[in-house]
């Protein structure tokens, strides 16, 4: 889970702009307009690199966006990527835990009131280096 910055080849096509990346294999995506263009170049971007990492696959390094030749009716832009904050916003379903914590504690923390869940994220959270956005 990071982010990434990868280079995207647009090309103007009518009123739309496809997109593509040069350095992912079936990554590519279109937009009515430069402003959707973006939005679903994001969106494809964190998704394909999303589906990698839980695959354990290869992350492959970006080109040199100036190293990527563009034909007439393209141009080569950077599109930013995070894959922490994609999981949150798309994958915030609840999973089941079972833990282990010694009775004592456990019989203080429910006098205490205390939301196992919360803590338990938080925990993880910090654990993980994760800042809540």
């Amino acid at each position: 889970m990071a982010k990434y910055i990868y280079p995207a080849v647009f090309t103007k096509e009518g009123a739309y702009y496809s997109v593509r990346f040069p350095d992912l294999a079936s990554c590519y995506t279109q937009g009515e307009g430069l402003e959707e263009a973006y939005d679903m170049a994001s969106d494809i971007l964190c998704l394909t690199l999303y589906r990698l990492e839980e695959a354990g696959g290869e992350i492959p390094a970006p080109s040199d966006v100036a190293a990527l030749p563009a034909a007439p009716g393209e141009f080569v832009s950077l599109i930013p990527c995070d894959t922490l904050e994609y999981r949150q916003f798309y994958d915030s379903r609840a999973v089941k835990k079972t833990l282990t914590i010694p009775a004592w504690l456990n019989t203080m923390s429910e006098r205490a009131g205390v939301n196992f869940s919360a803590v338990l994220q938080r925990a993880l959270k910090r654990e993980l280096h994760i800042s809540d956005r």
